[in-house]
């Protein structure tokens, strides 16, 4: 969605826009970066998606600032709400404008790339899926913005481009295929019209830069899948003639199969505008199951919808190419009519539905806003559901479940520095440990659930283990770890400290190694064995 619109809690887009866990270990993924998910088995996995929107796109005369446009600062909490939920898939837009520096460098402010790798990790921590892209520096309604198609000095605004990608994908290089990368966002003129060249000629330039830096940064970049639009993110304008060309990917790791792709299409849907995204209280049902034809688009119901997710499964997904429907969604419109939400869950069923039907994937556009006219299906300052009977429909369309009951004490940001202080802990009778590592040519990262299997709570914790010969912790999240080699103590942080009968938490690190991969060994909680 444009930044304008995010600011008042809309969007101004065009309406017609395996790896195998085991108690102890695992078998890891080759130390090559191929051991990745095939087209079909992605879309699956990433299951239904949600957006961050509004906070790291957001920006102030040109500066970006996560609370800019009114939500709070993100938190782990809302993240682990979100996760809870049934979300599988996060997407992170994101801002650079004034945080890039002058040329011929372009260096992105430090802190800003700290504070997004921190909020990637937020989600990336929980084994959710990570989208992040480049947002508002694209639209001419943002001040700063300078990725613009139609601007007269493409040589400057193209090095620029590629200098801020080739930052940002070196920072993420090691991340694991759970991160993808988008080139940016509903790149177009500013016309909802018929697209013009030579601007589109240049998005598709632009996509051909990303697709190239990313890959030339190397370690799972040259293999991860990687997500570009067509103009406008316009499911027409995309796969009809009018001129979108898939960029070439010939610097991806030649040891991925050269019948398989790794880039995905992104498109986004919001038809019909005037039940979605229109502000008034009009058209306020939709689909099959409307009562009242006055408030009621004329236009865009589930057949059209239906029609548009297989016109880019023909184009795109029959050849290899899975699709993110990447936005979607409809504005709160109960105030002038109380069945509003109902539809608003049919619909959101139903594109969802639709989407897993055609091999896309799909996430939910939520700008943070509850009330008149709001996305919101969380409140970001309580990390509480607003919208449950949406997530439902959303969950269940996609194949998934949902969980009513909030995560443990999720107040606290986990800890990514390794500590050498433990917490005061009470003795387990019991655990299981199951270790999931991702690993590719000199880094893993490795999941670990503890689960509690004794009679009696577990009050604070320690959980021993030894790392194989060769690798070094370099961060990790809801836990504390020390020393970063060897026997290694993950200690836990507030909010994981307490594990009932039965409870579960789930920790995780990121390590280089030598070329040993093997999950660690020897798990012992509270001093006592795990099974």
């Amino acid at each position: 969605m444009s930044s304008m619109a995010r600011r008042a809690g809309l969007a101004l887009t065009a309406a017609a826009l395996a790896l195998a866990g085991a108690v102890y270990g695992v078998t890891s993924a080759s130390a090559d970066v191929t051991a990745q998910l095939t087209a079909p088995q992605l879309v699956a996995d990433m299951g239904a998606g949600w957006n961050l929107g509004n906070q790291l796109e957001a920006s102030n005369n040109g500066v970006p600032g996560e609370t800019a446009w009114g939500n709070p600062t993100i938190t782990q909490a809302l993240i682990n709400r979100v996760k809870a939920s049934g979300f599988k898939t996060i997407r992170i837009p994101i801002s650079y404008l004034a945080d890039i520096g002058a040329g011929p460098n372009y260096t992105v402010d430090a802190a800003w790339l700290n504070r997004i790798e921190e909020v990637v990790n937020y989600a990336y921590g929980q084994g959710l899926y990570v989208v992040i892209n480049m947002h508002g520096d694209g639209y001419k309604s943002v001040t700063g913005s300078w990725l613009i198609c139609d601007a007269a000095d493409q040589t400057t605004i193209k090095a620029k481009y590629q200098k801020v990608w080739q930052q940002v994908a070196t920072r993420f290089a090691n991340y694991n295929e759970h991160l993808i990368l988008e080139s940016m966002n509903e790149e177009f003129d500013g016309q909802y019209g018929t697209p013009t060249q030579p601007c589109y000629s240049n998005i598709n330039a632009y996509n051909q830069i990303f697709v190239d830096t990313v890959r030339k940064t190397g370690g799972t970049n040259a293999s991860r899948w990687l997500l570009v639009p067509g103009w406008n993110t316009n499911i027409d304008y995309t796969v009809g003639s009018y001129g979108f060309t898939l960029p070439t990917d010939q610097y991806r790791s030649t040891s991925i199969p050269s019948t398989e792709q790794r880039i995905m299409i992104s498109v986004h849907y919001y038809d019909p505008w005037d039940f979605t995204g229109q502000e008034d209280g009009n058209i306020t049902q939709w689909g099959p199951n409307a009562t009242n034809t006055a408030k009621t688009s004329t236009w865009g119901q589930a057949d059209y919808l239906d029609g548009q997710l297989k016109k880019v499964h023909d184009t795109f997904v029959a050849r290899g190419y899975p699709v993110l429907v990447g936005e979607y969604g409809s504005i709160d419109k109960t105030a002038a009519d109380s069945t509003n939400n109902r539809y608003r869950a049919d619909y959101a069923r139903t594109l969802v539905a639709a989407a897993k039907k055609y091999g896309a994937a799909t996430a939910y556009w939520d700008n943070g806003y509850n009330g008149a006219y709001g996305f919101g299906l969380f409140n970001r300052s309580s990390a509480t559901v607003t919208q449950q009977s949406i997530i439902d429909a959303i969950i269940s369309a996609a194949g998934g479940s949902t969980s009513t009951t909030p995560p443990t004490s999720p107040s606290a940001t986990p800890s990514v520095t390794p500590s050498a202080t433990p917490s005061t802990s009470s003795p387990a009778g019991a655990c299981q440990v199951t270790s999931t590592v991702s690993a590719w040519n000199t880094g893993l990262t490795n999941s670990i659930t503890i689960t509690n299997t004794a009679t009696t709570a577990v009050n604070g914790w320690n959980l021993t283990f030894t790392l194989a010969t060769g690798q070094t912790i370099t961060s990790g999240w809801s836990a504390t770890y020390t020393p970063a080699t060897g026997a290694v103590t993950a200690t836990n942080v507030s909010y994981n400290g307490t594990l009932a009968p039965g409870a579960s938490t789930t920790i995780g690190y990121q390590a280089t190694h030598t070329g040993n991969a093997a999950a660690p060994t020897g798990f012992r909680l509270n001093g006592a064995t795990c099974n």
